[in-house]
């Protein structure tokens, strides 16, 4: 039988830390451009986002940097995931997958500020918050690739 001291433990759940939502930030204003078919990453469209969804300081800053890094190396980085794609299109990925792909891409490849396998394991979380059944793994099987190439 559940006690209500249980549920109480069950109902609190921890608020995400500064950094991961600004990584779940930086992923939905991604995700919004990507079905847009726009690639906007001026100071003006991010403003406008942050109208849209409310976030601190820190978290701003932080998804502000990762939009900027992700937009600077866009080519570089879908280089990269291309690359490790086996029998599948990069236009076959979901939007979803794609950016959260993005995101741990440009952390492993140019945020030395942060260990690859902490992106790694923070874009498999996103991707069990965000994306399909499949999408964790399959993000883990990427991203492992493009570290260790």
């Amino acid at each position: 039988m559940d006690s209500s001291n249980s549920r109480a433990k069950t109902a609190r759940k921890k608020a995400p830390s500064p950094r991961r939502d600004g990584r779940e930030a930086a992923l939905q204003f991604l995700y919004g451009n990507d079905i847009q078919g726009i690639l906007d990453g001026s100071p003006e469209a991010i403003a406008a986002f942050w109208k849209l969804r409310d976030a601190k300081p820190a978290v701003r800053e932080f998804a502000t940097e990762l939009i900027a890094g992700v937009m600077e190396h866009l080519s570089q980085i879908d280089s990269a995931i291309r690359n490790q794609l086996e029998n599948f299109s990069f236009q076959r990925l979901t939007a979803v997958d794609r950016n959260i792909l993005r995101l741990g891409a440009f952390e492993i490849l140019h945020a030395n500020y942060i260990p690859p396998q902490a992106a790694i394991n923070e874009a498999i979380e996103i991707a069990k918050r965000f994306g399909s059944d499949d999408s964790a793994r399959f993000v883990n099987g990427i991203l492992d690739k493009i570290l260790k190439r």
